[in-house]
């Protein structure tokens, strides 16, 4: 009982440091080493620290993560997300709120090619509010859409928060990925809706384009979809290739990667000082990913040995009968994580806790991912900590104030309702897909 005790105090320790803002890898280290120590001794914990790099790097799995992050920093390179705004501003613009719709569309189509929503962010960031803020359009509409539609990118496929969540779950990577299609484009549409009504019915939040304008916009717009065959060479080599079997999401990850620099070659886009960045930025972020992970791996281990693992299990036993209960209340924790840590943060640490529970029920694991990674974008953009909030105004600099930003996002989290609520009520919207790939 002792253990089990000593195993409940490392969570609070381990919350209260990132609390502190010591680092989540860090932290994970750590309280792991350190309760390992107490609860074996002090040489199995450093057997145990000498161990788990190298074992979780060599997971052939993870190669994926190197690969998509490095397919997102060459896309963003050599100018994608620019031709994919281009043309959705050409083809949006006379509806109302048109610029607003391109932006989430152009972070939609983006997204195929990115897999990290702080990176979606601040690409669409640069490029849509100046112009929207140039067009007229509210403060908090230009901003909210740029910082929720960025969430997109951790659902459609390459998902880096996704091929964690397989690798930790132990389910196919491949159905992972394929499953989240549909939510994300569920996603985008039910902002488009919202976008649309709002500002049919209040015009003020988005001006419309003169008549002229919009005559240059339509002359264009044929012209504009040239640029962007990149995107459908990337989605087809991509989720064409895992929906077909045809790859493995390593391999796809590879694949990917190789065609957006030959497209960016094609195209003449890519500079070796272009090129040298995007390697850095994909070696940076592949740090920081493997770093926490590799402390998640040593927690796991923690609270196997204490028996909280089990201890969660059992306490949930009575609640075996109604599931409903069981992920509504896993819905709250997540939101209220969510508030207040890094996304990469919370899923490995909550997975070592909560996977156990979902197994227990017998809940569908790929439902569940979907699940835990909408909740875990949530709070990429709920208050007080949503991040792609901070990055956007990190764009604008002072020209927006951050709970401007914030109250734009409200609007979207209201969307969220919406899709969280469909998406539980009927888990065959996530399944559809990869039940098809059996």
């Amino acid at each position: 009982m002792e253990t089990l005790y000593f195993g409940l105090a490392t969570l609070a320790i381990l919350l209260t440091l990132i609390g502190l803002r010591v680092p989540i890898g860090v932290a994970l280290g750590v309280v792991s080493l350190g309760g390992l120590a107490y609860v074996r001794n002090v040489p199995i914990a450093l057997s145990i620290l000498r161990e788990t790099p190298f074992s979780f790097a060599a997971s052939w799995d993870l190669t994926a993560i190197p690969m998509f992050l490095l397919m997102g920093a060459i896309a963003n390179q050599s100018g994608i997300s620019s031709a994919l705004f281009r043309a959705a501003r050409l083809w949006f613009s006379a509806l109302p709120g048109g610029l607003a719709v391109a932006a989430n569309m152009a972070s939609a189509g983006f997204a195929a090619a990115c897999g990290s929503s702080l990176a979606s962010a601040a690409a669409m960031g640069r490029l849509a509010i100046p112009e929207m803020l140039r067009a007229g359009y509210d403060k908090g509409l230009a901003t909210g859409v740029v910082a929720s539609a960025g969430t997109l990118s951790a659902l459609i496929p390459p998902s880096i928060l996704l091929v964690l969540y397989g690798v930790f779950a132990e389910v196919s990577i491949s159905r992972l990925l394929i499953a989240g299609v549909i939510p994300g484009l569920l996603t985008g549409a039910a902002y488009v809706v919202m976008i649309l009504i709002r500002c049919k019915l209040n015009p003020a939040l988005a001006p419309k384009l003169d008549a002229e304008d919009l005559a240059t916009l339509k002359r264009d717009r044929m012209s504009s979809l040239k640029e962007t065959w990149p995107l459908a060479v990337l989605i087809l080599g991509i989720i064409g290739g895992l929906y077909g079997g045809i790859v493995t999401p390593t391999e796809a990850g590879g694949a990917g990667a190789a065609l957006a620099l030959v497209i960016s070659l094609v195209q003449r886009r890519m500079s070796l000082r272009r090129f040298i960045e995007a390697l850095k930025e994909a070696m940076a972020v592949t740090a920081q990913i493997f770093f926490v992970g590799m402390g998640a791996v040593m927690y796991t281990r923690l609270l196997s040995l204490t028996g909280v693992s089990g201890l969660l299990v059992d306490m949930i036993g009575g609640w075996a009968g109604d599931p409903l209960l069981i992920v509504i209340a896993l819905s709250v924790i997540y939101l209220v994580l969510g508030m207040f840590l890094d996304p990469l943060g919370i899923m490995l640490i909550t997975m070592p806790v909560f996977l156990p529970m979902i197994d227990t029920l017998g809940l569908d694991l790929i439902w569940f991912g979907i699940i835990v990674v909408k909740y875990i974008e949530i709070g990429m953009i709920t208050p007080p900590m949503g991040m792609n909030v901070f990055v956007v105004k990190s764009v604008v600099g002072d020209q927006v104030p951050i709970w401007t930003i914030f109250r734009g996002v409200g609007w979207f989290l209201a969307c969220e309702v919406v899709v969280m609520v469909l998406l539980i009520a009927f888990p065959s919207i996530t399944l559809f897909l990869p039940d098809l790939m059996r």
